[in-house]
């Protein structure tokens, strides 16, 4: 039997096999494919974007940084204790009258600067001046009885001794006269004080100082009684400040003082900023208030200007040292980074260098350097969030106009590759 050939191909089981293995890894081929067309394209724009970042840090280390700078200085600083006080009267006093009585008048005017002594109101004086003649008028009976019974005792003793009398009539002679004696001492006493309380109806300053508001007006019944009193009375020349310091500084003031060392106090105004009265510590408390730590002192102020006023909270200095042959630069130069203080520092090639600095203290505008730093040296005040190690420095204060921008204060770097923060306090 014969085949007959009809001339097409007849697909066999493995080329089906074999086309159907082609058409499962076309997508991975075309995915290689992207992927290395994505990963060509990314080195490109890499290179490129690395080139204009090298272009950039060509252009940024040859130009120049306006800043504003000032020499560092030598110079003594004084250390400062600081704490809160309230102004208080050196002495006060509520004065009350002594005696009851009715009040004629006052003879100072509200806020008035008095001396001791000053009359400052009179009660009405009538009644004490009768009290007064009624006490002399007891110690005149009172006198006469006394010689009356002196006579009659010497009468006795002179009968007693020529044998007439008894013991007993000279003992009750003796004892008459006695009494006597006794009550016109009594009434001598009577009278003093009928007169000391006559003179309380003149009230005095007891000490100089500045008179309060009135409490009392001239017709009022006033009593030894009253706790109001008639007016306040505080001495404000010389003035007292109290404040309070930490426990901690306390051994270093008493042995200022144990020396015998004057300390001056400083207080200023409840903003801090303009210094009030200049003084000297008096004393300190004889104990620490455990609640706070703390400790009070006391300070004393001529206040011949009146800067002070009683209950006045002020800001308090007290100066306990003095700290000689410092460095000192503007406070705004110091900065901080992770690894400490720092500034930067302009050579004479005009180049500006980060350099680690030890703070010794602040004070007002100026810090106080321990070590880092030479007097004479440049140092940036101003200026420095645009510098970098070895930035180029224009100390004119004129615009770069090249500089395209400024960079910001957080990509300043301190030395040792720290970020600044903020100034040193």
């Amino acid at each position: 039997m014969a085949l007959i050939h009809t001339g097409e191909a007849v697909e066999g089981p493995a080329s089906r096999e074999s086309s159907e293995r082609r058409r499962r890894y076309w997508p991975w081929i075309v995915g290689l494919a992207a992927l290395v067309l994505v990963i060509v394209a990314v080195r490109a724009v890499g290179a490129k974007r690395a080139a204009n970042d090298a272009s950039a840090r060509g252009r940024d280390a040859n130009r120049t940084v306006p800043v504003t700078t000032a020499p560092a200085r030598t110079g003594d600083v004084p250390v400062y204790l600081r704490g809160i006080g309230t102004v208080t009267g050196f002495k006060t006093a509520t004065v009350r009258s002594r005696v009851d009585g009715q009040l004629l008048r006052v003879n100072f005017k509200e806020g008035q600067h008095v001396q001791e002594g000053d009359l400052l109101a009179e009660i009405d004086p009538r009644p004490f001046e009768v009290q007064i003649e009624q006490a002399e008028g007891q110690l005149a009976r009172d006198r006469a009885t006394l010689i009356v019974a002196q006579t009659s005792l010497a009468r006795t003793q002179a009968l007693f001794d020529q044998g007439i009398v008894s013991q007993q009539d000279l003992d009750t002679s003796r004892s008459q006269a006695g009494q006597a004696e006794g009550a016109l001492k009594a009434d001598e006493a009577g009278v003093h004080n009928a007169r000391l309380q006559l003179s309380y109806s003149r009230i005095a300053a007891p000490f100089g100082g500045r008179v309060g508001l009135r409490l009392v007006d001239p017709g009022n019944m006033v009593h030894a009684s009253d706790q109001s009193g008639l007016l306040l009375l505080t001495q404000v020349h010389p003035i007292a400040v109290l404040f309070s310091l930490p426990q901690d500084d306390l051994p270093r003031v008493m042995s200022k003082l144990r020396s015998g060392e004057k300390l001056p106090v400083e207080a200023y105004d409840r903003d801090n900023s303009t210094r009030l009265a200049a003084g000297t510590l008096a004393t300190i408390d004889n104990q620490i208030d455990a609640t706070t730590g703390t400790y009070k002192l006391k300070a004393i102020f001529d206040n011949h200007d009146d800067a002070l006023f009683p209950n006045q909270f002020v800001n308090v200095r007290l100066r306990l040292d003095t700290r000689q042959g410092l460095v000192l630069v503007p406070a705004a130069a110091v900065q901080r980074g992770s690894q400490g203080s720092f500034l930067f520092v302009v050579g004479a090639d005009g180049v500006a260098h980060a350099r680690p600095v030890k703070v010794a203290l602040n004070e007002g505008t100026d810090a106080a350097l321990e070590s880092g730093l030479q007097a004479g040296e440049t140092v940036v005040v101003d200026g420095q969030d645009k510098l970098e190690e070895g930035s180029k420095v224009d100390t004119g204060g004129k615009p770069d106009a090249e500089s395209g921008g400024e960079q910001s204060g957080a990509d300043k770097k301190a030395p040792g590759g720290a970020r600044s923060g903020g100034r040193h306090k």
